[in-house]
């Protein structure tokens, strides 16, 4: 089941993606995907309804229907750094030797295909394409081995980055992870079910029609069921909350020389079976 919300900034309704690739809209069912609809039990609710009795929504997504974030209201924008083999080695850095953890302000976070901001001030604004882990059961302390339970979807996640915020202004990584748009979310949630094998998906960024990045999940050095598992150590996991799980090579720091966003281009990324997003690039 792909579910997704869809209207205007502010106004987003809950829904989801048929198999003719249209909205159907599930307001009469749920207020909204997030929080406690994001239960195993409200979506085992949501996946036994007849889609065909669901309200057809006027409009093609992603084209004439403006798509929100896949997941309203999240709590905790948590995300993992250096987890590709392959990114850490084009960053000249080591594989570290348990994960990386930071948080993105959930200001930052935004529709699939909604505009990024590069910052006033930037001169070195990145792009990461990731898969993002939406928690769906909560918990702390979680086994390794039950942490899937908790996992209501995937989505793609465009981890927007500045990397002069980022590494040299005085501060954690937060201060250029967390700028206004720098968190596209969607275009929709992906239950397990439907995405099968996540250890085995690719994954693709490219700026104005040239590819930078071209990976896969399998590069990923800690796994999905470690990061809930580790992160649940650290703080509770509460439904809603999205775990961005670090990008594959590729991203402009990387390259030789490096390459930035400047205003007027587009970002154009996705990750195999969890859809595809599309941002104009413009300056703040």
């Amino acid at each position: 089941m792909k579910l997704l919300r869809y209207g205007p900034v502010g106004e987003e309704k809950p829904g989801l993606l048929d198999n003719d690739g249209r909205v159907r809209d599930l307001s009469a069912h749920v207020n909204d995907i997030s929080g406690n609809t994001l239960l195993p039990d409200a979506i085992a609710k949501l996946q036994a309804l007849n889609i065909s009795d669901l309200p057809l929504v006027d409009g093609q997504p992603q084209q004439d229907l403006r798509l929100g974030a896949c997941v309203g209201n999240v709590g905790k924008f948590v995300c993992i750094g250096l987890n590709y083999a392959d990114h850490a080695a084009e960053s000249g850095l080591d594989v570290p030797p348990e994960p990386v953890v930071f948080g993105k302000w959930t200001s930052a976070i935004v529709g699939p295909d909604d505009n990024v901001e590069i910052p006033r001030g930037s001169e070195k604004t990145d792009w990461e394409v990731e898969l993002g882990v939406v928690i769906g059961k909560g918990g702390k302390y979680i086994d390794e081995a039950d942490a899937l339970q908790h996992v209501a979807g995937f989505c793609v996640i465009n981890d927007v980055s500045e990397r002069d915020f980022q590494l040299n202004r005085s501060g954690t990584w937060d201060k250029g992870k967390g700028s206004d748009t720098f968190g596209p979310l969607g275009p929709w949630l992906v239950t397990p079910d439907e995405v099968g094998d996540f250890d085995q998906l690719a994954m693709w960024l490219e700026v104005d029609g040239h590819r930078y990045q071209n990976g896969s999940t399998a590069t990923m050095v800690y796994k999905v069921p470690h990061l809930v598992s580790y992160c649940s150590r650290f703080m509770s996991l509460q439904p809603g909350d999205v775990i961005s799980t670090g990008t594959p090579p590729g991203v402009g720091m990387g390259q030789k020389p490096p390459v930035y966003l400047k205003g007027g281009e587009i970002m154009r990324l996705g990750i195999d079976k969890l859809g595809v997003q599309t941002q104009n690039v413009k300056n703040a």
